[in-house]
C-alpha cells in the first residue's frame, strides 16, 4: 500500500475542488446549448472517457463483483438518475444567472447530510451539529421571508446530492467505476432523447464544426478528472481535512458570480450567506473537536 503523502494529497484535493469551483466558466462556454442537452452529452462523453480510464485502472475485478450483484446495479441506476438531476439543476442555474443560489446550495450540502443522517439513519446529533443546522435553517427561512418563495435551487442541489450519497452507500462501489456505470445506465435514455429531438442543437451536423462542439465533447474529462484527483487525495489526507477543503468550490462559484458574471449580492442574500457560514463554522469546529477525541 502506498504511504500517505500529505503534500500530494493537498495538491490533488485542491485541484479537484478548484476544478469543481471553476465549472461555471466551462458551462458558460456552452451556454447556447440547453441544459438538458449538456447533461445528455455529459453522460455520453463521461461513459466513453470513463471506460477508457477504467481500462488502466488497478482493480479489474470491479465489474465481476457488480455483475454478480444485480441489487447493486439497481441502486446505481437510481443514483445515476439523482446525479443527473443534480447536474441539470446546476447547469440550468449557472446559465440562467442563478450562480449565487448554486453556491449557497453547495455551502448548505454538508449540513443537509447531517440532517438526513438524523432523519433517515437515526443518527444522533451532537449539540454543535444541532446548532449548525439551526443556523442554516434560519438563513433559509430569512431568504423565504424576504423573497416570498423557497430558494429552490439552493435546496434542490444539496438534497439531490445528499440523497445520491445516501443511496450510493447501499452499493459500496469505488467512486470511479460507480460513476462510469451510472453514466452508462443513462446512455440509452440519452440516445433515445437525441433520437426523439432531431431539431436539438447538438444533433445538427453544422454544430460539430464549431468550437462549442469541442467544449461539449470535453464533458467526459471535465467530469472525471476532478473525481480522480479527489479519490487520489482521499488516500493521502484525513477525511476531516477533505471536509474543510470542500468549501473551496462554492467560494469560487460565489466569487465568479459576483466578480465575473455580475450577479447582484443583495443584503438579504448576504444575510442568508452569513447564517450559512456561521453554521458551517460551528459544523467545522464540531468535526475538528471530534477528530481530536474531545467528544
Amino acid at each position: 500500500m502506498q504511504a500517505a503523502n500529505p503534500r500530494r494529497g493537498y495538491i490533488l484535493g485542491l485541484s479537484a475542488y478548484i476544478i469543481w469551483g471553476l465549472f461555471p466558466i466551462y458551462f458558460k462556454a456552452i451556454a447556447a446549448v440547453p441544459a438538458i442537452e449538456i447533461i445528455i452529452h455529459r453522460a455520453l462523453w463521461s461513459a466513453l472517457f470513463g471506460s477508457i480510464v477504467l481500462m488502466f485502472w488497478k482493480h479489474p475485478g470491479w465489474w465481476r463483483d457488480l455483475r454478480n450483484n444485480p441489487q447493486r446495479l439497481a441502486v446505481l441506476a437510481l443514483s445515476g438518475t439523482l446525479i443527473a438531476s443534480n447536474w441539470i439543476i446546476y447547469v440550468w442555474a449557472v446559465n440562467n444567472g442563478r450562480m449565487l443560489e448554486a453556491s449557497l446550495g453547495y455551502y448548505i450540502n454538508p449540513l443537509v447530510n447531517v440532517l438526513l443522517g438524523m432523519l433517515l439513519l437515526g443518527e444522533r446529533l451532537r449539540r454543535l451539529q444541532m446548532l449548525a443546522v439551526a443556523f442554516a435553517a434560519i438563513g433559509v427561512a430569512q431568504q423565504v421571508w424576504h423573497v416570498g418563495s423557497l430558494p429552490w435551487v439552493s435546496l434542490a442541489l444539496p438534497l439531490t446530492f445528499a440523497f445520491y450519497g445516501l443511496i450510493r452507500k447501499q452499493a459500496p462501489v469505488a467512486a470511479l467505476p460507480g460513476l462510469v456505470v451510472e453514466t452508462w445506465m443513462l446512455v440509452p435514455l440519452a440516445l433515445i432523447w437525441l433520437a426523439l429531438n432531431p431539431t436539438a442543437v447538438s444533433v445538427q451536423p453544422e454544430f460539430w464544426t464549431t468550437t462549442q462542439a469541442i467544449w461539449l465533447a470535453a464533458a467526459g474529462p471535465v467530469t472525471l478528472v476532478p473525481l480522480v484527483c479527489f479519490n487520489a487525495a482521499a488516500r493521502h489526507l484525513p477525511f476531516t481535512t477533505l471536509g474543510f477543503l470542500q468549501y473551496v468550490a462554492p467560494t469560487l462559484v460565489l466569487l465568479l458570480a459576483v466578480l465575473l458574471y455580475g450577479e447582484h449580492l443583495t443584503t438579504s442574500t448576504l444575510i442568508t450567506f452569513a447564517f450559512i457560514w456561521a453554521g458551517l463554522a460551528i459544523y467545522s469546529v464540531d468535526i475538528w473537536l471530534k477528530s481530536r477525541g474531545r467528544h
